[in-house]
């Protein structure tokens, strides 16, 4: 566990003027906690320990990833295989909330963690979603990222260097307890040393996966980075929360048009119960609330594309 109590559940950013680099960690406890206790709930067992570390180290990305892009909405990453590993989603919030979840086969096909044995239908992608204002249209922006690395963190590093031109250092881990990372990129037009991004990666490849879980922020940067004078942006908390709402539950069901939803409510003894895969949430609508959704009665929502 973190050294420090004020460091678990947080994102910390900071600068290396020295060598023209940035950077961010976060460390997650607690949340990473309700997280896991949902993973377990949603499967029905215990979730083989390559898709835990693989959900874990998915969440702590998303985190990652809001500190350096304008992120007014969510982030999002997206996994999809045809194997064990069905579907991998992870978001964090503008907000700082985070939730994630993964499904898996429902056989028990062994699951192996390394990216390129998904399959070659396999699908990973980094998705934006920032809010429209009175102003400004909706804006959506998703990245493809290639599977031809063996982890999340180097197929990540590749995303970043090929797509976004940005050479970046990338380190994730997570186990039962505890989910951590650390991200390094260069500085746009960096104005360190030319040398400068070098000698970061270099005291970057020092660094094992259990100081990374183990170690404070301020410990951390200090052990790795003093000497190019490293200081400290800001930092913020971290926690899980869920989008899920009865009003998006109705528009989800208003979405599946009057006949099916209705069905739906008539097939299990009078009531139609939806459970939210991400917090577990149970929503339980009568035929008569059903009927409701579509007599004018019900709240009018625009539909979404999934429950959220």
């Amino acid at each position: 566990m973190a050294d420090s109590i004020a460091d678990q559940d947080s994102l910390t950013r900071f600068l290396i003027a020295g060598a023209g680099v940035r950077g961010v960690r976060v460390h997650l406890d607690r949340t990473w906690a309700q997280i896991r206790e949902r993973a377990d709930d949603a499967s029905g067992r215990p979730p083989p320990a390559a898709a835990i570390e693989l959900l874990g180290e998915a969440t702590v990305a998303s985190a990652l990833f809001t500190a350096h892009a304008k992120v007014e909405g969510r982030l999002s990453i997206q996994l999809k295989g045809k194997g064990a590993l069905r579907t991998l989603f992870a978001e964090c919030t503008a907000a700082g909330t985070l939730r994630a979840i993964a499904q898996l086969a429902d056989d028990d096909v062994p699951m192996s963690r390394d990216l390129r044995e998904l399959g070659p239908e396999a699908l990973l992608a980094i998705t934006v979603e920032n809010p429209g204002s009175a102003s400004r249209e909706p804006m959506r922006y998703q990245g493809l990222v290639a599977l031809q690395s063996d982890s999340l963190s180097e197929a990540f590093e590749d995303y970043f260097r090929q797509s976004e031109q940005l050479p970046t250092r990338l380190l994730l881990v997570a186990d039962g307890a505890q989910a951590a990372g650390l991200m390094l990129q260069k500085l746009p037009q960096d104005s360190g040393d030319e040398e400068g991004w070098i000698r970061a990666g270099a005291l970057f490849d020092t660094l094992d996966p259990s100081e990374l879980l183990d170690l404070s922020a301020a410990t951390l940067l200090h052990r790795l980075f003093h000497e190019d004078g490293v200081q400290v942006l800001d930092s913020r908390s971290l926690r899980f929360a869920c989008s899920c709402s009865r009003e998006r539950v109705e528009a989800m069901l208003q979405s599946l048009g009057e006949a099916e939803a209705t069905a739906a409510a008539t097939g299990r003894g009078g009531e139609a119960e939806i459970r939210c895969e991400f917090c577990g949430q149970r929503y339980c609508f009568s035929v008569a609330e059903v009927d409701a959704l579509f007599t004018g009665l019900g709240r009018p929502m625009t539909a979404p594309d999934r429950l959220q």
